[in-house]
């Protein structure tokens, strides 16, 4: 079964896990807001999933050596193949030409 998270679910699991990374590398929140370049409370929203904007996330996760992230949140996107092949153009050929006196619906 897939589980769906709403945006604030979302938001309140990111910022848990910031702050678990927070705490497992052992930083204090001033710490980590002088070496990330943020507020205080930036951070503080950002850990509690109250409301922060993007620039304040990719901050403290290359303060927090863990800029990867962001790659595992927008990977690169690929081409299909099956893209490709809808994009070929359709082939053409000449009709057939009609004999005149050998038709099947001539009246004979």
């Amino acid at each position: 079964m897939v589980s769906t998270f709403t945006p604030d679910e979302l938001e309140s699991l990111i910022g848990g896990n910031v702050k678990s990374l927070r705490l497992l590398k052992n930083l204090d929140r001033v710490s980590l807001c002088e070496q990330a370049g943020i507020s205080l409370n930036a951070l503080k929203n950002l850990e509690n999933g109250q409301g922060t904007n993007l620039m304040t996330l990719i901050r403290a996760l290359k303060a927090l050596g863990n800029e990867d992230w962001v790659n595992a949140i927008s990977p690169k996107v690929t081409i299909n193949p099956l893209h490709m092949v809808r994009n070929k153009p359709i082939r053409q050929r000449a009709s057939r030409k009609v004999k005149l006196g050998n038709s099947k619906n001539e009246p004979k």
